[in-house]
């Protein structure tokens, strides 16, 4: 298990922590992005996919809950879960499709007994002007995440 925090001065910053984990990304794996509304997911999340894709417009998949990218070696799925009445419903989304390719998933609760058990967790909060990441994770991702520097 690994477990640190990071202090995130700004919107950049918190992209720049999305690209450091997407460079660590492969198949299967599912990243759970929690956190309250504008604690930085959505920017986290647009950094990941801007590392992977190269698009530099990733729209919030709010309204419908799953958009997907292609990366170089696996499909990424973006879900953002806050308007998910069950957790259940998560499967019509294709979610079992998506744990064959990479998950980043925005707020997580909602289907957190479905979550497989080496998910990387990044709780994001507000720190007065600053944002504050809790990362954690088991498995592998000590190894992984070795020498992470966002910066």
């Amino acid at each position: 298990m690994v477990e640190f925090s990071l202090s995130l001065p700004d919107e950049r910053a918190t992209a720049r922590l999305g690209a450091a984990i997407a460079d660590r990304l492969r198949a299967g794996d599912v990243v759970a992005l929690s956190g309250p509304l504008g604690a930085g997911k959505t920017a986290l999340a647009r950094g990941a996919i801007a590392r992977l894709t190269g698009t530099a417009e990733a729209p919030s998949p709010t309204f419908p809950l799953v958009a997907t990218y292609e990366a170089a070696q696996f499909t990424l799925w973006h879900f953002d879960l806050y308007r998910l009445e069950k957790a259940e419903d998560v499967w019509e989304l294709g979610f079992e499709e998506a744990l064959d390719g990479t998950c980043l998933i925005e707020w997580p609760e909602r289907i957190e007994g479905l979550l497989p058990a080496d998910t990387l967790l990044i709780r994001l909060s507000m720190d007065g002007d600053r944002r504050r990441a809790l990362v954690r994770g088991g498995g592998e991702w000590a190894k992984r995440l070795a020498g992470l520097n966002p910066a």
